[in-house]
């Protein structure tokens, strides 16, 4: 099969290219694509448990352990015990993370808008659908489901 036509390389090259352009612009304000990630996904106002961060960005707990521990000696987050639940606690952000979750919104929206500006309508739709599709593939594991085997 040829590299170029396969779905998957594509997949992948895009990706890592898309991971690359954000890392170089998180780099210019000493940060990563992966901080960058979690700041947006942290409740502004709230915070968010800190359970629910990792299955919120498919992240697993180690990377991610990492990352908030990188943070929070930034002074981008800080830990909170959760009113609602003792068990857990909540990450919030500092007035220094809103900022750089401002920063980052930015960049995720100017990288949009660039996209959005350079296909047609018609092909972002197509992307969104087969991307949708590909997504409920995998979740429905019809990728490679088992087929039974008969006997003869």
């Amino acid at each position: 099969m040829n590299k170029h036509k396969s779905i998957d390389h594509q997949l992948r090259a895009t990706w890592q290219a898309v991971a690359k352009v954000y890392n170089e612009q998180a780099a210019k304000h000493d940060s990563t694509m992966a901080t960058a990630f979690v700041l947006l996904n942290i409740d502004k106002e709230k915070g968010t448990p800190s359970t629910a961060l990792g299955p919120l960005m498919g992240m697993e707990p180690t990377s991610l352990s990492r990352i908030l521990k990188n943070m929070e000696d930034k002074g981008a987050i800080s830990r909170e015990k959760n009113p609602e639940d003792g068990r857990s606690v909540l990450i919030k952000l500092t007035a220094y993370g809103k900022e750089m979750r401002k920063v980052s919104k930015g960049h995720v929206i100017q990288f949009n808008e660039t996209v959005i500006t350079n296909v047609t309508e018609k092909d972002l739709d197509g992307f969104f659908k087969v991307t949708s599709i590909i997504n409920k593939l995998i979740a429905d594991k019809e990728i490679y489901k088992e087929t039974s085997k008969k006997a003869v």
